[in-house]
């Protein structure tokens, strides 16, 4: 059994996610059956191409970028960028900061999930060594686009979330093994505004990629983002009345047997104790949870992560 995770996080969660996979190695035994480490995600800020979630502007150095990819691939685990900014120009092609990423990672081991096509093509043809994986923020919604999205040269296709639980849509994929379902969106179902939101983001990292490069009193503000509808901040146990929400005896009773291996836990700007709860939750069998939450608590606060005052 191969159930792959895909984890967010290459800046922001890095130091979480070091410490996951040398528990993996350390301790396989308080892993639920077949748990792999199928990517983490992200992207290292604050790059133009970024999408999905706004990269804020901490610029990683090359040092950095080239440490964070060589110690996963030892691992044996791809990296794959975030690259989903849907507003991109020919000109945008062209950022230095988010070529050099992708030249850093162009090693046949990784991959960028895109959404933009002049990106798409100009990676393909520039970087063919990486692994091209499509974007949930196509908002795909109907199963024969969705086969349509497979019959292409991607890697994965990451499912829009309103088709989790909707078992008998869902056995009509065809390759179903290429697909990856997000288990615990944040967002309320069948939300009204996600595409709007996701532009909304693609205009801010634009802003950002421009701010970077000027002093921080000149620093253009970001385009505000308000929706009424929206429930407000959420967590691993405000989502569980969702129809959207997977657990993770669905992945393994229902998912798994029908043949999915991919599943993505979203969290690349979420608080950290939410991100360490979804990890628990998902990969964590039930009797360890309590003990290795402490445990990433506990390292947290040494790396100076987390904080704990005194009262």
């Amino acid at each position: 059994m191969e159930v792959n995770f895909h984890l967010p996080g290459l800046r922001r969660n890095y130091p979480l996610n070091v410490t996951f996979v040398r528990l993996y190695h350390e301790h396989p035994e308080y892993f639920r059956e077949g748990v792999k480490f199928g990517s983490f995600y992200g992207e290292f800020p604050p790059s133009l191409w970024n999408g999905g979630r706004v990269s804020h502007p901490d610029m990683c150095d090359s040092k950095f970028i080239n440490m964070c990819i060589n110690q996963m691939n030892e691992w044996g685990i791809p990296i794959r960028y975030t690259y989903t900014n849907m507003l991109l120009e020919e000109k945008d092609l062209q950022d230095p900061y988010c070529n050099y990423c992708l030249q850093a990672a162009h090693n046949g081991m990784n991959g960028v999930i895109l959404v933009s096509p002049i990106l798409e093509e100009y990676v393909r043809k520039n970087y063919p060594k990486m692994k091209i994986i499509s974007s949930t923020c196509k908002c795909i919604r109907g199963i024969d686009d969705v086969n349509a999205e497979l019959s292409k040269d991607y890697a994965l296709v990451v499912l829009d979330y309103n088709f989790n639980n909707r078992f008998d849509e869902l056995e009509r994929i065809t390759d179903k093994g290429r697909c990856e379902i997000l288990v615990n969106a944040l967002c309320q179902p069948n939300c009204p505004a996600r595409a709007a939101h996701y532009r909304n983001i693609s205009e801010n990292q634009k802003i950002i990629a421009k701010s970077v490069k000027l002093p921080k009193e000149q620093a253009i503000p970001l385009i505000p983002w308000e929706y009424k509808g929206c429930k407000g901040v959420q967590n691993i146990y405000t989502i569980r009345d969702f129809c959207t929400y997977v657990s993770p005896e669905d992945i393994w009773e229902k998912y798994v047997p029908m043949g999915f291996k991919n599943f993505k836990i979203e969290g690349r700007t979420d608080h950290l104790l939410v991100v360490i709860e979804a990890y628990c939750h998902y990969m964590i069998k039930p009797e360890f949870q309590g003990k290795v939450r402490f445990m990433l608590y506990e390292k947290m606060e040494k790396l100076k992560i987390i904080q704990v005052n005194m009262p």
